[in-house]
């Protein structure tokens, strides 16, 4: 650290006195290790410090002394980012992770959350009063994050996608000041998350539901590129008849002891489990299932059961893919390149179709994708950094093949949460997050952050066209 960084650092402790509830946190500190740990083990950056505010008065505090010394920062929460943007070196780390109360109110069925709570956190506190929203299915990914960028979930097609759930939305804003969301700034806050300021509090939909018919369906895959074709063609064929809002499948391939195998995440999001098992058939109808654990299961618990398929990090990256249809030519482009995917567990592909209530056109939203889609999670990511390598050309490999695919099945449009991020000006162009939103998301910007104080939030405006 140079000696203007040790001055920073040494007049930010020394201010941070005077509010002994805001725990101070240095690369020296004992627990630093633990609190700086992301998902992204690519991740070497070191912040100037890490601060953990209690309140949103506490976070305000916080914006207004970097912006007058000049310090740069950076929000964290989950600290899922696949590029490890949540840490940036030198810059200040302000982890939002103690800010997660929950405040249900029934009688509009919603809930204020805290800018901090963690998917798991929010599962656990809406299901003891019967409830719950859409989330991902990784308990330790920071909720505001993932339902501000779009959040696409196991029960997408009920209830939509996390975007949609948010009708209320607090925040810190450029001059320091906490303050609510008007319908505007609410519109830029559904797509393009935290670029207008430090979100600290949302308004989210929540829903009756206590119990849901969910688990994976792992099928024979010996034969990989054959399970995987021939379940494609025969869902393609149940589709035509009609699925239910309730029902969603979200397939994926992983690594496991036995090799690559082809399975399917099931999510019932009802209480009718009988209507649900009936689904539930008809899906393992699709395929030779050697393995079955779906069954009736809480929220919290279903979160917690995937963390058994997911790793807490790996080297390497993320792709995505937006395809309208699963064509021949499609099926035959990722089957294919199953024989390049690394046997690492941070290697993964899985498949989540845009339909039903994600479907619906959000005139109030950012978000760009709302055509009906596949989106195609390419993570060629390694556990083990002698595969990352590997992981990355396969994914490289299988991006840049889908390419070339009949222009007229591929949307230009990407998922800012899972891809790799713009990493020079005019690299990418803005609409390819944003669709046709990208110019009100530029005005926005320099309606409520003109001085782009939050330039260090995702996406990087100035890195794109």
């Amino acid at each position: 650290m140079d000696h203007s960084q040790d001055s920073k650092l040494a007049a930010l402790e020394s201010f941070l006195k005077d509010y002994p509830q805001i725990a101070f946190i240095t690369s020296s500190s004992p627990n630093y290790t633990s609190l700086r740990a992301v998902f992204s083990l690519d991740s070497t950056a070191t912040p100037l410090a890490i601060v953990r505010p209690q309140s949103a008065s506490d976070v305000a505090l916080l914006v207004k002394y970097a912006k007058s010394r000049g310090i740069k920062f950076v929000i964290r929460t989950g600290g899922h980012n696949i590029s490890g943007l949540s840490i940036v070196e030198g810059a200040l780390t302000i982890d939002l992770r103690d800010i997660r109360s929950v405040d249900i109110d029934k009688q509009s069925s919603t809930a204020k959350i805290g800018g901090g709570i963690l998917e798991g956190e929010l599962a656990e506190q809406l299901a003891k009063e019967g409830l719950a929203t859409p989330t991902g299915n990784v308990g330790s990914i920071g909720h505001v994050g993932w339902a501000t960028y779009g959040g696409y979930g196991l029960f997408r097609r009920n209830f939509g996608l996390g975007v949609d759930q948010i009708v209320g939305a607090k925040l810190v804003d450029a001059k320091g000041e906490v303050v609510d969301a008007d319908e505007k700034l609410l519109k830029g806050i559904r797509g393009a998350g935290g670029i207008f300021g430090v979100i600290v509090e949302l308004t989210i939909k929540v829903y009756p539901l206590k119990t849901i018919l969910a688990g994976s369906l792992f099928y024979a895959s010996r034969d990989l590129i054959a399970t995987f074709k021939s379940f494609n063609v025969a869902y393609q064929e149940l589709s035509v008849e009609g699925l239910p809002p309730q029902l969603t499948l979200n397939q994926t391939v992983v690594n496991t002891p036995h090799g690559r195998t082809f399975g399917v995440h099931f999510a019932w999001s009802s209480e009718d489990e009988t209507t649900g098992r009936h689904w539930l058939k008809k899906i393992e109808a699709l395929g030779h299932v050697v393995m079955n654990m779906v069954s009736v299961t809480t929220i919290p618990a279903w979160i917690q059961g995937t963390a058994k398929f997911t790793p807490t990090g790996f080297y390497g990256e993320g792709r995505t893919h937006n395809i309208r249809q699963m064509t021949d030519e499609v099926i035959d482009i990722i089957a294919r390149n199953f024989e390049k995917m690394p046997a690492d567990p941070g290697s993964m592909f899985a498949i989540q179709d845009m339909r039903g209530a994600a479907l619906k056109f959000h005139s109030g939203s950012a978000f760009g994708a709302r055509d009906p889609h596949f989106l195609l999670e390419i993570l060629g990511g390694a556990v083990m950094k002698q595969n990352k390598e590997q992981a990355v050309n396969w994914s490289t490999s299988l991006c840049q093949d889908l390419q070339h695919i009949d222009p007229r099945n591929l949307l230009p449009s990407t998922y800012i949460s899972l891809d790799r991020p713009s990493e020079s000006p005019g690299q990418d162009a803005l609409s390819k997050i944003f669709g046709s939103n990208d110019q009100e998301v530029l005005k926005l910007k320099e309606e409520y952050d003109p001085e782009d104080i939050f330039d260090l939030a995702v996406p990087k405006l100035k890195h794109y066209l």
